[in-house]
């Protein structure tokens, strides 16, 4: 375990804590926990970083998963094959992070956060508008070589934001309300967290006695966040996400160019 202040733990353990709460209501938890993890440990290679990043989702994804499958109406086959598709997916993305520094992470991570904030700043109703219609077995076909097997490739890769583009694909998609469709993405996003940290951890690439304590709090964030998604929906978070990406985006603009 590299030398870490206790300002630093501290502040990792906050990002864990507010990664997990916003990952269970809407998605993208990974868009404050891995920069966050990039900004506290600069000195530690990307792929240490991505895997560690992986062990702690893993833990607070779950519990939301679980918290998501007890009271919303979610169908448990259907997510595990797209599930599946995804964990296959992420372990091809896993194999190719690797060579990848921290240097070329950035730039690719600031666009996505840019890009997220473009979408829920011109769709006003991103998380609150119920959508319609069932799923075909066409649509199910897509959703699994697509949504399961794109995403799961993207979430092994880079990662921030796949929770919020779970959400956006599977309701798109299969026509899913915004309840069940984070159900769904949590179930997906486990197989892929699963996925990826299998390969960090058969590349020796995870810090372990970090990311079991940071998971602890992820953990809380994640079964908190579910509870109060199925209580109030998720339209209060869009503030406070754009106002994270934002920030992040900064400050990670700042670390690249400075």
């Amino acid at each position: 375990m590299p030398d870490i202040s206790l300002t630093t733990l501290v502040l990792l353990c906050t990002a864990a804590l507010v990664a997990g709460w916003i990952d269970a209501v809407v998605g993208g938890g990974g868009l404050l926990l891995l920069p966050a993890l990039l900004l506290g440990l600069p000195h530690v290679p990307a792929a240490h970083i991505l895997g560690t990043n992986k062990a702690v989702a893993i833990v607070g994804t779950t519990g939301a998963a679980v918290t998501y499958v007890r009271k919303a109406p979610v169908r448990v086959g259907m997510a595990v094959r797209i599930g599946l598709a995804a964990l296959a997916g992420s372990m091809g993305g896993a194999f190719f992070a690797a060579g990848i520094s921290s240097d070329v992470l950035r730039p690719v991570i600031m666009v996505v956060l840019l890009g997220v904030a473009a979408f829920v700043m011109l769709r006003p109703s991103f998380g609150t508008a119920e959508a319609k219609g069932a799923a075909t077995r066409a649509r199910v076909v897509t959703a699994i070589v697509l949504v399961g097997g794109g995403i799961g490739f993207y979430d092994g890769l880079f990662g921030p934001g796949t929770g919020t583009f779970l959400v956006l694909a599977l309701t798109a998609v299969l026509h899913l309300d915004l309840v069940t469709a984070s159900a769904t993405a949590k179930i997906v996003n486990v197989c892929t967290n699963a996925g990826a940290l299998a390969m960090f951890a058969y590349q020796g690439t995870v810090i372990w006695q970090l990311a079991a304590l940071m998971a602890v709090f992820n953990l809380a964030g994640g079964m908190f966040g579910a509870r109060m998604a199925l209580r109030k929906g998720a339209e209060f978070v869009r503030g406070v996400l754009l106002v994270v990406v934002f920030s992040l985006v900064a400050k990670l603009a700042f670390d690249q160019w400075s």
